[in-house]
């Protein structure tokens, strides 16, 4: 089992994916070279604020180091008269510390340009008004959703910049806002109403077969846990005492089934969550049902996950989206006021507009949810409507001059 390597340096700063630190200080960036070889680059400084230590000669910082690498690769790879899938391909090998579901995306987007006559074109040919005729046919044509295309563009323009920058082209044509040119019809992901949370949580509750999850939907709903943190969460993460839950890690599986542990991209995202009473009890009540395997599952050194599924290994996403899905389509096929659809997602967006609802203030809110930029918290997961504010805004104007 590989050792996970410190995210942070004597100074607490996060280290990138690559990043190290050694014993006597110095930093180190570990990246594969052309021909798959591993290979080292080190430096006294972090990055271009900091100074050598006492006695040590002034360089390059790392982060420019690994621009430089960077670079280099791409020189090493790139062939005259390139395509644009020859471009992407050659871009994300120079993309060495990137997290898996990153890769994973990086994938996706080179197998369909693989299949995609703009990802057979030369990258010299290529304008800006062709870029956004491109992305205008996928939306309009090909039917891609706002969401995915900009995941898509998200790739190339880094890629053609690299190009640009390369001197391979002369502008790069990917370099404007996707918003002004396409429809965002992204699906805005709305929180249930308390009476909707309500309903939910008691037919959950009493329902013979999936009452077993009621625990674990409950302390969705009242943490604001993503789902991979959620998932992540091992026995010493729970401290009863001081009623807090300790958010450090998040579990994943990656098409390959492989399990693995990724930390926080930010220092926001290494947070202390406060367990209600009702949150605790369910926790415990999770602890209590949860059977000892005969070999505790280990991913990455971590060891003790709180849900293991039938093969004893940990649960991940997909178990508790299918579990959602099941128990909700079952309400609904009893029901006539069907509930809207629910997924560990929703329930995240849920506890905080919930919290913002009841006046939490925005600072604490935004720590609570791991958020790194407060109008993540407020523009993307709350949803206040007219009578959330109707009363408050009549008491406070009220009798004002």
């Amino acid at each position: 089992m590989t050792r996970v390597p410190t995210r942070k340096d004597s100074k607490g700063r996060i280290l990138r994916r690559g990043e190290g630190q050694r014993p006597n200080g110095q930093y180190y960036f570990k990246f594969k070279d052309a021909k798959g070889k591993t290979k080292y680059k080190y430096s006294w400084t972090l990055t271009t604020h900091d100074l050598p230590p006492k006695g040590k000669k002034s360089g390059l910082c790392l982060r420019e180091i690994e621009k430089q690498v960077q670079r280099d690769l791409f020189d090493r790879v790139a062939p005259s008269g390139m395509t644009v899938f020859e471009l992407v391909e050659k871009y994300v090998v120079t993309k060495t510390a990137v997290r898996p579901t990153t890769r994973a995306g990086y994938k996706t987007v080179m197998n369909f340009l693989a299949k995609d006559a703009f990802g057979s074109r030369k990258i010299g040919d290529i304008t800006t008004l062709d870029a956004k005729n491109w992305l205008i046919y996928l939306q309009g044509e090909l039917g891609k959703s706002y969401s995915a295309i900009h995941c898509i563009r998200g790739v190339l323009r880094p890629a053609f910049q690299l190009a640009e920058e390369d001197d391979l082209i002369r502008r790069n044509p990917f370099n404007f806002e996707l918003a002004t040119v396409l429809v965002n019809d992204s699906i805005v992901r709305e929180a249930l109403s308390p009476q909707d949370e309500r309903r939910f949580l008691d037919f959950i509750r009493e329902d013979k077969h999936y009452s077993r999850y009621y625990e674990a939907f409950y302390i969705l709903f009242n943490t604001g846990l993503r789902i991979s943190e959620f998932c992540g969460l091992t026995k010493s993460d729970l401290d009863f005492e001081n009623g807090s839950i300790r958010v450090n890690k998040q579990l994943q599986r990656g098409s390959d089934m492989r399990y693995y542990i990724e930390r926080p991209k930010t220092k926001s995202g290494e947070r202390y969550v406060p367990m209600s009473e009702e949150v605790k009890e369910c926790f415990k009540a999770i602890l209590q049902k949860r059977a000892n395997p005969p070999i505790e599952p280990i991913v990455d050194g971590v060891s003790g996950f709180l849900l293991l599924d039938k093969n004893d290994m940990p649960k991940v996403a997909m178990h508790w989206e299918k579990y959602f899905q099941l128990s909700l389509r079952k309400y609904n096929s009893i029901y006539k006021n069907e509930l809207p659809k629910i997924t560990p997602h929703v329930c995240r967006h849920t506890f905080c507009s919930k919290m913002a609802r009841k006046g939490m203030d925005p600072a604490k809110l935004k720590y609570i949810m791991g958020h790194s930029d407060i109008s993540v918290t407020y523009n993307t997961y709350t949803h206040l409507g007219f009578e959330d504010v109707r009363d408050d805004m009549l008491r406070m104007t009220d009798g004002a001059a």
